[in-house]
C-alpha cells in the first residue's frame, strides 16, 4: 500500500482515575494506572510515549459521578469498581510531564459549563502554554452528567443546545483575552531602561455579551500558541455545528469506518460552508489495540485482560454514558428485541465487525464483555500486520487522520504498540521516525504543514488578533 500523504496522528488516550475505559484493570498485576495518584506514573508515562513518538497524550475528565447504573444516583458502582471515580484535576499533571519531555503534547479537557470564569481558564491555558513551550491543548467540552450539575450547585442541566450557545461566547472571550489583548514584542525587560513591558502594546478588552462580562487584560504574554491547540467531540448536531467553528482536532465516535466516513464527509462540507479549509480540522477515530508477535498471543492476552475485567463496572461506564441503566435487565435476555435504541446500534455495528459472531445471542452480559475493554470504540487485536491492515482500512475508508489509542493495562499496552505495531506501520511509511517539528508546538506538529504555533487563517480566533 502506497504511503499516506502525512504521517498519522498518533494519540495516546487516558484519564486521572483508576479506571478509564477499562473497568476492573486496576487488578492486572501489570497494570500501574490504578495506582494514578502516583506522579512517578505519569511521568514514566510521558516519557514512554515520547520515546515512542507519540503526538500527545489526551486526557479526558468529567465533574461528577457515573450514577445511573442501579440508580438513581447510586454511587456504590463506581466506587466499588473504580469506574472513572475516584477522578482528580488533570491540568495539575501537565507540568510535570513536561518538565521531563521535549516534543510530546497534552491535552487536557476543561468544561466551558462549569470553569465559570472564561477569563480564569484563559489564564491558565496561557500558564501551561508557556510552561510547555507550546505543546497544549484544550478539549473543549459542555459537560453532560447530572451529578455534576447538582455538585456545582445547580438544580438540573443547563439545556443541551443552550450549553453550546454559551461555549461559542466563552470562545470568543477566550480568544479576546489570547489573542486581542498583548501585541508580540510587548515585552522589553530592559534593564537599561528599567522597563519590563511596553504599556503601548497591552490594552484590555471590553466583553458584554448574554453570558459573560468582562473588562481585561490577559495576565499573561503572548505564549508560543497564544490560543491553545483545540480538540473537541461533539456528536450531536450543535455539537457538530460548534465544532465545524471552533474546533482543529476532532475525535469521532464509531465502531465502523463507513458510518464515520459519513461525519467525516458532512464536517468537512460545514467547513467549506463557513468558509474554513476542509482539512483545516484532524480527525481521530478513537481505537484499543491488543498486539503480541503473533495473532494467537494477542489474542491470548485480550483473552487473559478480559478476565480482570468488572462487568458491574463496565455497565457502570455504560450508564453514565446512555443513561441506560442496565440493571432493570436480566443477565441473560436477548437484546436484539430490546427497544433501547443505543443498544441496538452497537449489536448492529458489532453484528457486522466482529468475528466469529454469528449465532451467539446478544445478551445484557455479552453486551457488557464486548464493551469491557475499551469501551465504545473499535477494536484491532493481533500480530502487527493484522492490526496495521484494520488501522490503514480506518484511514483509507473513513478518511480520519489518525487514531486516540485507549489501553487495557498502563503504560503496557502502550509499549506493545510501540514495540510490535510501530515498527511495522514506518515500515509501511504511515507514521513518522520522529516528530515533524521536534521540540515544536502542538499545532505544528499535529498539522505538520509549515504554518507555525499559531491558529490557521479564517479560524474565529484570528479575527481577534491585535496589530498595529
Amino acid at each position: 500500500m502506497a504511503p499516506h500523504k502525512k504521517p498519522w496522528i498518533l494519540n495516546a488516550f487516558a484519564m486521572f482515575t483508576p479506571g478509564h475505559l477499562s473497568a476492573g484493570l486496576w487488578k492486572h498485576p501489570d497494570d500501574q494506572a490504578g495506582d494514578f495518584t502516583n506522579l512517578d506514573y505519569w511521568i514514566d508515562l510521558a516519557k514512554t510515549l515520547e520515546e515512542g513518538k507519540f503526538h500527545g497524550l489526551f486526557l479526558a475528565d468529567h465533574l461528577g459521578v457515573y450514577d445511573v447504573y442501579k440508580g438513581p444516583a447510586n454511587r456504590d458502582p463506581a466506587l466499588l469498581s473504580g469506574a472513572q471515580f475516584p477522578i482528580g484535576d488533570p491540568f495539575l499533571l501537565i507540568s510535570a510531564m513536561a518538565s521531563v519531555t521535549k516534543s510530546l503534547s497534552f491535552g487536557v479537557t476543561a468544561s466551558t459549563t462549569y470553569e465559570f470564569s472564561p477569563y480564569a481558564l484563559a489564564r491558565k491555558f496561557s500558564t501551561l502554554d508557556h510552561l510547555t513551550r507550546g505543546r497544549i491543548g484544550w478539549n473543549i467540552v459542555t459537560s453532560f452528567l447530572d451529578s455534576a450539575a447538582k455538585a456545582y450547585g445547580l438544580d438540573e442541566q443547563i439545556p443541551h443546545d443552550e450549553r453550546y450557545v454559551r461555549a461559542d461566547e466563552y470562545l470568543e472571550l477566550t480568544y479576546k483575552l489570547w489573542e486581542g489583548t498583548w501585541q508580540d514584542g510587548a515585552v522589553l525587560k530592559d534593564p537599561e531602561m528599567g522597563v519590563y513591558s511596553d504599556p503601548a502594546k497591552v490594552r484590555a478588552i471590553e466583553h458584554e455579551g448574554k453570558y459573560f462580562k468582562s473588562t481585561a487584560a490577559n495576565q499573561l504574554p503572548p505564549s508560543k500558541q497564544r490560543t491553545p491547540l483545540l480538540f473537541q467531540a461533539g456528536a450531536s448536531s450543535a455539537g457538530k455545528k460548534f465544532a465545524a467553528s471552533h474546533s482543529e482536532v476532532m475525535f469521532l465516535p464509531g465502531l465502523e469506518p463507513e458510518k464515520t466516513k459519513v461525519i467525516v464527509d458532512d464536517m468537512r462540507k460545514q467547513l467549506i460552508d463557513i468558509g474554513r479549509a476542509p482539512d483545516s480540522i484532524k480527525f481521530i477515530a478513537g481505537f484499543l489495540v491488543i498486539v503480541d508477535e503473533t495473532d494467537e498471543k494477542a489474542a491470548a492476552k485480550y483473552q487473559q485482560h478480559l478476565h480482570h475485567a468488572d462487568l458491574e463496572g463496565t455497565a457502570t461506564l455504560f450508564g453514565g454514558w446512555t443513561g441506560a441503566d442496565l440493571s432493570h435487565y436480566e443477565d441473560d435476555e436477548d437484546f436484539s428485541f430490546t427497544t433501547l435504541s443505543g443498544i441496538q446500534s452497537l449489536i448492529q455495528s458489532w453484528s457486522r465487525t466482529i468475528p466469529n459472531s454469528n449465532g451467539l445471542k446478544w445478551t445484557k452480559r455479552r453486551i457488557l464483555q464486548e464493551l469491557a475493554l475499551g469501551g465504545v470504540h473499535p477494536r484491532a487485536i493481533g500480530s502487527a500486520s493484522t492490526v496495521a491492515d484494520a488501522l490503514e482500512k480506518w484511514v483509507d475508508v473513513a478518511g480520519v487522520d489518525g487514531f486516540n489509542f485507549s489501553y487495557t493495562v498502563s503504560p503496557g499496552t502502550f509499549r506493545d504498540m510501540i514495540t510490535y505495531l510501530f515498527p511495522e506501520l514506518r515500515r509501511r511509511g504511515v507514521i513518522w521516525d520522529d516528530y515533524e517539528v521536534p521540540g515544536g508546538a502542538a499545532r505544528e506538529n499535529y498539522f505538520m504543514d509549515g504554518k507555525g504555533p499559531r491558529v490557521r487563517e479564517h479560524h474565529p480566533a484570528r479575527k481577534y488578533a491585535w496589530t498595529m
